[in-house]
């Protein structure tokens, strides 16, 4: 296995741009990943890559090899699908990806059951609230809170997903209770914002009686965590826009409060994301099916008036 498993690093690295990136998503050191490049630049009497303290660039024969490599992989994880597809025993791993909120409440806490269900399947789950690449980040499914336009994708919808916005007692209690988006417009109220890299200036569309419209908002506070924000907002620093699901015990209890009721935030898609190939791996399929069965019922029970 260890020219596959060179062959395996090679493509990742590729993929990735980096060394250490791609020793990380396959679970080894730095110096094992760099270790088995040495081996197939030794077998294959070329150099892959092209290496500076700062770069790492393939080379031409890199890049001719690395389409005849990736094509070795595909028809091997085909053939692995296939061979799982017969037994009704599927194997192989499986990397998956979803958002924060998501991952931590819909997801992770069905995992034992799955991985009980399907022992020889090892899954390596990915959360982050940024926006994702299936193919260029090695992801076989991605969980997805919005609304998807990638149209070279395949998506599967769970749900609509009601949002509203949302603040703590002592916030109002300082700060006033705003029912309609334009008391939080222009700097009135202090908004709590989800950022990540590449994301564009604060917006937050609402119902009106006019129909959706975006309102330029702002605040003090910026977090590419979406947990971050709901901390935040219970500790009475502004006013959150959340999924009811993240929130719905802290609604119960009370320790936040729906605000901006007369102008709620439009709700968002919970859909499954996948590439076309992995349509036919039978483990994709199981993990999507298992999931989205535990999901809508978990999302039945958060449901708040």
């Amino acid at each position: 296995m260890s020219y596959f498993n060179n062959i395996r690093t090679f493509v990742r690295i590729y993929e990735l741009g980096s060394m250490s990136a791609a020793a990380r998503d396959q679970r080894i050191s730095p110096a094992v990943a760099s270790a088995r490049i040495a081996q197939l630049e030794t077998y294959l009497d070329v150099r892959l890559f092209q290496r500076t303290t700062r770069s790492l660039t393939p080379t031409e024969q890199g890049r001719i090899f690395y389409d005849g490599a990736a094509r070795v992989l595909e028809a091997v994880a085909e053939a692995e699908a296939r061979v799982g597809e017969v037994t009704e025993n599927p194997r192989g791993t499986l990397h998956i990806a979803a958002p924060l909120g998501v991952g931590r409440r819909l997801i992770a806490p069905h995992m034992p059951d799955f991985a009980q269900a399907y022992p020889l399947v090892d899954v390596r789950l990915r959360l982050s609230d940024r926006k994702l690449d299936l193919t260029a980040e090695g992801l076989d499914i991605a969980f997805f809170l919005g609304r998807p336009t990638d149209s070279n994708l395949r998506i599967r919808k769970i749900s609509e997903c009601r949002r509203i916005l949302c603040a703590s007692p002592a916030y109002i209690a300082a700060h006033g209770h705003p029912r309609r988006a334009s008391e939080i417009e222009r700097g009135q109220h202090n908004c709590l914002n989800l950022r990540f890299p590449g994301a564009s200036e604060f917006q937050w569309e609402l119902e009106t009686e006019d129909g959706p419209r975006k309102f330029d908002v702002r605040g003090r506070l910026e977090s590419d965590d979406g947990d971050v924000l709901t901390d935040w907002a219970l500790n009475g620093v502004g006013i959150a826009m959340k999924p009811v699901f993240e929130i719905a015990d802290h609604l119960r209890s009370g320790a936040l409060v729906h605000v901006v009721e007369e102008t709620p935030p439009l709700p968002v898609q919970m859909a499954v994301l996948y590439t076309h190939r992995r349509f036919q791996d039978p483990k994709a399929r199981l993990f999507m099916e298992f999931m989205i069965n535990r999901m809508a019922d978990a999302l039945a029970d958060t449901q708040i008036g």
